[in-house]
């Protein structure tokens, strides 16, 4: 009977003995380690244009207004389609009552529509945005970097981050009297892009950019694109 029992004890004692060295191992100590980061950025000029144009009418009738704002929209989409390097799309379109009578009746129908159009050529698009005031209005104008441009700026700066990690990884280790360091772990992270002159034509609709006049020159802007090196280096003492 007492046999069995101290076999069992041994084995229950073997597996603490286990775990606990496994344990000790995970949290061994390590030495003279030192996290950095280094960051490294520029700027890029925005290479894409957006336009948004509307078009808004009231009518009593609902069908006819509908009909109304869709011819509205389609004589603009045949006009802005045969400019070359124009992208057009649709909207957002929006149909809402129209109330009298502190809302207790319906007098009319209000609706509005978006034509959206984009392109790389800047001076073609703002033509176009100002030709096509009066049938539309202008609703927004913005900029930003294409996403072929955004990848290429970003592939540019990891060798660029990695340097200046190096450099300062060199002047940490000198710092605390090392002799030389070994790369524990490196992470590389794009910040993306923060836009460096924003810019918004919600004021152009009417002034300096109109129908009767020449689109105005673009001035597009840039965003600066980051990309950072965060890792950990093991200083080598004497």
């Amino acid at each position: 009977v007492t046999m069995p029992r101290i076999a069992s004890l041994g084995f229950a004692l073997t597996l603490p003995a286990t775990l606990l060295s496994q344990a000790a191992q995970a949290h061994e100590p390590r030495y003279n380690q030192v996290s950095l980061r280094a960051e490294v950025s520029q700027e890029v000029a925005h290479d894409r244009m957006y336009v948004t144009l509307y078009t808004e009418a009231q009518s009593e009738d609902p069908a006819a207004l509908a009909s109304d704002v869709t011819k509205t929209l389609n004589a603009a989409i045949h006009k802005a389609r045969k400019v070359q390097g124009v992208k057009v799309s649709l909207g957002s379109r929006q149909s809402y009552p129209v109330y009298e009578n502190e809302g207790s009746k319906i007098s009319a129908w209000r609706e509005r529509a978006e034509l959206r159009l984009e392109s790389a050529e800047f001076a073609r698009l703002s033509q176009l945005s100002a030709d096509l005031l009066g049938e539309l209005k202008m609703a927004e104008m913005s900029f930003a970097v294409a996403e072929d441009t955004r990848k290429t700026s970003e592939d540019s700066l990891i060798k660029e981050a990695v340097e200046a990690f190096k450099a300062r990884a060199q002047l940490a280790t000198e710092a605390v009297g090392g002799k030389g360091y070994k790369l524990v772990s490196l992470n590389l992270n794009s910040g993306g892009f923060q836009p460096v002159m924003p810019m918004r034509a919600m004021a152009m609709d009417r002034g300096s950019f109109s129908k009767s006049e020449a689109a105005p020159q673009i001035e597009a802007g840039t965003s600066r694109v980051s990309m950072s090196a965060d890792g950990v280096i093991e200083v080598q003492l004497p």
